[in-house]
C-alpha cells in the first residue's frame, strides 16, 4: 500500500494493528455480505478480548460463529441472536455479554457514531428491558429513549468491487450495515471481489467514498446461504 493506493496483498497487512481488547465492528446481515477471509484471518490471529457490533455472530462454525470457538469475543452488540448453538451457551453460562440492540437503533448507532452524533432519541424500546437505565423524554406527546452512538477502532466490511483509492460499491442485499460501518471505524478494512483502476468506477454509482476507506484486499468468497428454502 502507497500513497492513495490503498490495495494491500495478504490479510496480515490488512488487519495490522488489530490487538486484543479492540471494539470490532463486522458488516453483514447474517451471512450475507461479510468479510468471510477477515474474520477468518481473525480467528487465526488469535486476537480476543474483542467487544464485536454486528447483526450477528453468524452460525455454528461459519462467519463470526469461528471466533466463538477460541472465546475470542468478549462482548457482542447485536440486533439478533440466533441462529447459533455456542453463542447461546456462552451467554447463559456467563462467558460472554450481550447487548441485544433492536436493528432500526443499532443501525442508527452506527451511523451517527460514522457521523459525529454522539447520541439520539428514539421511541424504539421505550417500555421494555432496552430502556433500562437509559433517559427518558417526552417529545410531541411520544416518549423517547437515549440512545448513544457506536465508533470501533476496527471496522472490516465487505463489498462488490473497489478501485485502488477505496472507493466501494456494494451489491443488492450485501448492502447492509457495511456503508454504514464503513464510516464508523477508526481504521476501515474492505474484503472485495474485485479491484479496478482509479478512474474506472462511474462517481455516480459510488456507495462509499474511499476517503472512508483505509485498506482493501480482494478475496475469495464461499457465499455460503444461511438457510436454503426450497419450494415443495
Amino acid at each position: 500500500m502507497s500513497g492513495f493506493n490503498k490495495v494491500v496483498n495478504s490479510y496480515d497487512e490488512a488487519l495490522q494493528g488489530l490487538t486484543d481488547n479492540m471494539t470490532l465492528m463486522s458488516g453483514g446481515f447474517g451471512l450475507c455480505g461479510i468479510p468471510e477471509g477477515l474474520i477468518k484471518k481473525i480467528y487465526e490471529m488469535g486476537t480476543k478480548g474483542l467487544t464485536c457490533i454486528s447483526n450477528n455472530a453468524g452460525v455454528d462454525g461459519f462467519g463470526l460463529g469461528i471466533l466463538l470457538e477460541k472465546r475470542q469475543i468478549k462482548k457482542m452488540i447485536a440486533s439478533y441472536v440466533g441462529e447459533n448453538n455456542l453463542f447461546e451457551q456462552l451467554f447463559l453460562s456467563g462467558e460472554m455479554e450481550v447487548e441485544l440492540t433492536p436493528q432500526g437503533t443499532l443501525a442508527e448507532k452506527i451511523r451517527a457514531g460514522g457521523a459525529g452524533i454522539p447520541a439520539f432519541y428514539t421511541p424504539t424500546g421505550y417500555g421494555t428491558p432496552i430502556a433500562e437505565g437509559k433517559d427518558v423524554k417526552l417529545f410531541h406527546g411520544k416518549h423517547y429513549i437515549l440512545e448513544e452512538s457506536l465508533t470501533a477502532d476496527f471496522a472490516i466490511i465487505r463489498a462488490y468491487k473497489a478501485d485502488t483509492m477505496g472507493n466501494l460499491i456494494y451489491r443488492k442485499t450485501a448492502m447492509n450495515f457495511n456503508p454504514m460501518m464503513a464510516t464508523a471505524g477508526k481504521i476501515v478494512v474492505a474484503e472485495v471481489e474485485e479491484i479496478v483502476e482509479a478512474g474506472t468506477l462511474d462517481p455516480n454509482f459510488i456507495h462509499t467514498p474511499g476517503i472512508y476507506v483505509n485498506r482493501i484486499i480482494k478475496g475469495s468468497f464461499e457465499k455460503r446461504i444461511e438457510r436454503k428454502t426450497l419450494k415443495k
